[in-house]
């Protein structure tokens, strides 16, 4: 199993945390507000809102910058077979922190969230050699060819949460993240990321793995 976690080009892990704090725990969904408000600042969606002729008040939902680099990294990819380095250490950059950000709101860590170092969360992705690696077509169907993975991983999210909830009580009572829980947790990370990767970053033609 470890293998194909290492063959894939897209890893995932944290490390497992001998003690948790129960104080920050507790308060842990107040303490994250701040770090909270940098990552939405980051990925939100550009908002605008104006009157038109008649007086009414229309708002308009823009993209954000993630999305319009993934966006122009298909265009590359389909008609230059390039995909610049800088935007690829943005985006693997940008996914470090808020995954980050995911660990210490879901309690898999006690550290506060940092916008460079990596702490305790192992979030890396394979540069790839487009024109070896990459298929110029492919980034225009990763998004429908990955619909499988939205939907398993969309019940799985449901369980993520579960688990966090049970572990909150957990670590309030006993100190400790129950390690069976927590690997659950994480491996719903590592699938999403892998998802992530091959569908949105478009790193990998390599579907991934179930």
């Amino acid at each position: 199993m470890a293998d194909k976690k290492q063959a894939y080009p897209a890893s995932f892990d944290i490390d497992y945390p001998a003690k948790l704090d129960r104080v920050s725990s507790f308060f842990r969904i107040f303490w994250s507000i701040p770090i909270l408000v940098i990552a939405g600042l980051l990925t939100a969606s550009e908002v605008t809102t104006y009157t038109d002729q008649a007086g009414n008040v229309v708002t308009q939902t823009g993209g954000s910058f993630a999305g319009a680099l993934f966006a122009a990294t298909v265009l590359m990819i389909l008609f230059r077979q390039r995909y610049p380095k800088w935007w690829f250490t943005f985006n693997l950059e940008l996914n470090r922190f808020t995954t980050r950000v995911g660990a210490y709101l879901f309690l898999l860590t006690d550290v506060y969230p940092s916008t460079e170092d990596e702490q305790s969360v192992h979030l890396n992705a394979t540069y790839p050699d487009v024109k070896q690696d990459l298929s110029r077509w492919m980034p225009l169907f990763k998004w429908f060819l990955a619909i499988p993975h939205y939907l398993v991983l969309g019940v799985l999210a449901i369980g993520a949460a579960v688990a966090t909830i049970i572990a909150w009580f957990a670590i309030l009572f006993t100190g400790k993240y129950p390690k069976g829980l927590f690997d659950f947790v994480v491996g719903v990370g590592r699938w999403s990321w892998r998802v992530t990767a091959y569908a949105f970053l478009l790193i990998t033609d390599q579907y991934p793995p179930f």
